[in-house]
């Protein structure tokens, strides 16, 4: 038993390698300039989010987080060609929902629609269960003129999540493709929503009921 308890002690109390020590100061780095990047991201400190998220890149070149975050910096100063190519370079290390989505989302900002649509069939496929994605496909979609398409990606988003705005994109859509039929059948699906969610927000504003004191029985008590 004593034996087991030196081993443990001196298994937890053995000087670091060098190579574990290099690992140690590493990982701080890291630490420390993610820190700064997030810092600087969210002052809107757009030279110094960048510097920070290159340096990162220079000491671990296969970061898709790195990447993803400058992508996403890149995307918000409108320079979508960087922007790509980090979002690209992010999928070829790690595949992931939202780089997909991101880049998505810029070839839509550019007007590559096609591209868009794939970028978002894809973040699909990852992950089903999200609205953002199915809408952001309905507008790519729309771009190309597939207003099928655009309806069938809005209905999906609706039933994972009752939008009155996304029940209003397919009345606009059937109203644009002249589905008079299915414009009447969604404008009532419309009013119902509209009716419930009134009736929610006016249940909401209701004054609370006070709670009534428990009334003793006296005669038990006697």
């Amino acid at each position: 038993m004593l034996l087991v308890v030196f081993l443990a002690f001196f298994w937890q109390e053995r000087p670091k390698s060098e190579k574990e020590i290099k690992a140690l100061i590493f990982t701080e780095q890291i630490g420390k300039l993610w820190d700064v990047a997030k810092k600087a991201m969210s002052e809107k400190k757009t030279l110094q989010a960048e510097k920070a998220l290159l340096t990162i890149l220079r000491f671990d070149e296969k970061n898709a987080t790195a990447y993803n975050r400058l992508g996403i910096l890149y995307a918000k100063e409108k320079q979508y060609k960087e922007a790509v190519e980090c979002f690209e370079i992010a999928q070829s290390l790690d595949m992931t929902a939202n780089s997909l989505h991101n880049t998505g989302l810029i070839y839509l900002e550019t007007g590559d629609y096609e591209k868009s649509s794939i970028a978002f069939r894809q973040a699909i496929e990852l992950e089903a269960e999200v609205p953002s994605r199915y809408i952001a496909l309905a507008k790519a979609e729309e771009k190309m003129g597939k207003t099928e398409n655009a309806i069938q990606s809005l209905e999906v988003a609706y039933k994972l999540n009752k939008s009155l705005a996304v029940l209003k994109h397919i009345l606009q859509l059937y109203e644009t493709n002249g589905n008079k039929e299915m414009a009447k059948k969604t404008k009532l699906r419309l009013d119902r929503l509209m009716e419930v969610e009134n009736a929610k927000t006016a249940a909401a504003r209701l004054p609370k009921r006070p709670m009534r004191p428990k009334i003793i029985n006296r005669r038990k008590m006697n």
